[in-house]
């Protein structure tokens, strides 16, 4: 079945190959290059041109049972920061950096898993569902890569992603979409110790804005945070120009909207009060989805862990992943563990044996129905 020692040394190669969000140019040609070599149909497209990026999103489809539902299973390429010179290390079951950059296996596991599943299907020539595979691009910062997908090219009908973190068996069913907020406050320029009154002062307007918005934890499924607030200036002039940038995510659209529209009151009122003016916008960066227990997907997907041994749960995330996309264009997704920790992190690390696990899954779920 599964090969222990050759997923590992799959994902120890894929996570020496630098692939910062942006340039994945490399990993992709890696990831064709596997594919083929496993004398599959692969393609490729010109999402980095649009989410800017060296990379290209990868694709490939495999013919099955024509009794069983086409499944799409997908990982993404690309890494945070700081991901170039990755140099992995074992110890006691575990695989680690060196402590100077992130691991990777945000989402290098989710890949190697994908590809020791093929493999070991390929091999043992048994009868296999309809699939297909999607190894995407600038998932980081904004799921960029899977918002530029070419959708006319998969077939599947559910899907599911591997990208999410604790053990091999949690699956992610429900999770938030995201509304971001980009907004410019204008002012007046003044000399702050000869004519401070004749200034508007942008920082203040923002300062009065921010105090009043309601952040951080809303309710048990909305959040809103502020990530940039900024402006860089001498103390001897009151400034003119702050730029902000924030977002409010929610599993209910409703409040999701509502949340947007509160924070933006808040500015436009900060503005009119001190003579400001303000300029924004909003982006829906991408829809919340929601599954239940009992719905044929999940259970497929439940059932097919226990097949492997390991033991199911479902969870809501406050993250989103490619399978918000997906699920907006009509895959049924949700997201599989695929055993990272503190991802994100110099210490981010995987236990081996969730990789073996992982890819036990994803081999499970090829199978056709019974």
């Amino acid at each position: 079945m599964i090969n222990q020692a050759r997923v590992t040394q799959t994902f120890l190669d894929y996570v020496q190959i630098d692939s910062e969000t942006h340039f994945e140019r490399e990993m992709t040609a890696r990831l064709v290059a596997d594919l083929e070599a496993l004398g599959l149909p692969v393609t490729t497209d010109e999402a980095g041109k649009a989410a800017g990026s060296d990379g290209a999103n990868v694709y490939c489809h495999l013919e099955g049972d024509p009794n069983s539902d086409c499944i799409l299973f997908s990982a993404h390429m690309d890494t945070v920061t700081p991901g170039k010179g990755v140099r992995p290390q074992i110890r006691d079951g575990y695989i680690y950096s060196d402590g100077t950059t992130i691991l990777g296996a945000d989402d290098k596991s989710g890949i190697a898993a994908i590809l020791e599943a093929l493999r070991t299907l390929l091999e043992s020539g048994v009868p296999h569902r309809p699939m297909d595979i999607l190894f995407t691009i600038r998932e980081e910062g904004g799921l960029n890569g899977s918002a530029n997908v070419d959708y006319g090219r998969l077939r599947a009908k559910y899907g599911v992603v591997l990208d999410a973190s604790n053990d091999v068996g949690k699956i992610v069913s429900s999770a938030p979409g995201q509304i971001r907020i980009y907004a410019d406050i204008y002012g007046r320029k003044a000399h702050a110790g000869s004519d401070p009154e004749k200034g508007v002062s942008a920082i203040q307007a923002a300062a009065v804005a921010v105090s009043r918005m309601r952040l951080q934890r809303i309710d048990e499924e909305t959040t809103a945070n502020i990530g940039t607030l900024s402006c860089v200036g001498e103390t001897n002039v009151v400034q003119d120009h702050v730029t902000f940038a924030a977002e409010t995510r929610s599993k209910s659209p409703e409040k999701r909207k509502a949340q947007a529209n509160h924070m933006v009151a808040c500015l436009q009122e900060a503005c009119d009060a001190l003579g400001a003016r303000l300029e924004y916008r909003l982006h829906h960066s991408y829809q919340s989805y929601g599954f239940p227990d009992d719905h044929p997907h999940v259970r497929r997907l439940m059932d097919a862990c226990r097949r492997a041994g390991v033991e199911p749960w479902t969870t809501y995330t406050g993250g989103g992943t490619d399978g918000n996309n997906f699920n907006a264009h009509g895959i049924e997704t949700v997201v599989l563990a695929c055993g990272m920790e503190h991802e994100h992190t110099t210490q981010e690390r995987i236990a081996i044996r969730n990789l073996v696990d992982a890819s036990q899954v994803v081999y499970q779920l090829m199978l056709p129905d019974a």
